[in-house]
């Protein structure tokens, strides 16, 4: 029976598959023709290091995967901790770190469960976590990223564009009790969702590039990069 928020999200969690069962199979094949199992960092990342939009400090990465960012930004000076729910993915992510020299705090957890120290971070970063959450677990997912950053932190983010995700919307997803492998937003819907708590600095299209670039890109994906606005 329903007497509190949390029962009722714990419900409507019930109606889809445990995120870290899932995960889990989902890199238990590493061979698999993954795109973003190759260890190669996000464009738009490293842009934003290149470019200085982003600086050495103190790096959270929600739903790290294997590793790729978080080593690419420990690469540039940063101090990273990273969060993912799989452990077959910590796993993975831990022995690239140990191949590569390089120092992350990889944590295994949920990003929902995932208690950051008051304005900690400088930077928190998402490759495809936003994507994958229920529409129930948005706020708590904003809860997170909030605490987490200092005040004018910066915020970045790849998620799927409209056609790049499952074209569900969020009844359907209920209906379905299912993602489809993804949610995908508009513009207007990601400007909606993040502009109460962020400056949008830039919101564009990820570029396509080849693996031979060293770099991962898709043009199904979004780009952003914000800045927290100051409390009222």
């Amino acid at each position: 029976m329903v007497h509190t928020t949390d029962d009722l999200l714990c419900l409507l969690d019930s109606l889809f598959p445990d995120p870290a069962e899932w995960w889990d199979t989902f890199f238990t094949d590493r061979g698999k023709p993954v795109p973003f199992f190759a260890d190669l960092p996000d464009e738009s990342l490293a842009a934003y290091f290149d470019s200085h939009r982003l600086l050495p400090g103190r790096v959270l990465e929600l739903g790290c995967g294997a590793g790729r960012n978080a080593l690419f930004a420990a690469s540039r000076g940063g101090v990273v901790d990273a969060v993912d729910v799989s452990p077959r993915a910590i796993e993975w992510a831990t022995e690239r770190m140990t191949h590569s020299g390089l120092r992350v705090e990889f944590i295994c957890a949920s990003i929902l469960d995932f208690r950051p120290k008051q304005g900690g971070y400088d930077i928190v970063y998402d490759a495809g976590c936003f994507h994958h959450l229920p529409p129930h677990r948005r706020m708590a997912y904003m809860d997170v990223v909030r605490r987490a950053l200092r005040p004018s932190g910066m915020f970045a983010l790849t998620c799927f564009t409209s056609e790049g995700g499952s074209g569900l919307s969020d009844r359907e997803v209920y209906e379905r009790r299912s993602l489809g492998g993804g949610l995908g937003f508009s513009e207007e819907q990601l400007r909606g969702f993040f502009e109460r708590d962020f400056e949008i600095l830039e919101l564009r299209r990820m570029r396509n590039v080849l693996a031979e670039s060293g770099l991962y890109g898709e043009d199904f994906l979004w780009a952003a990069l914000m800045r927290m606005k100051p409390a009222p």
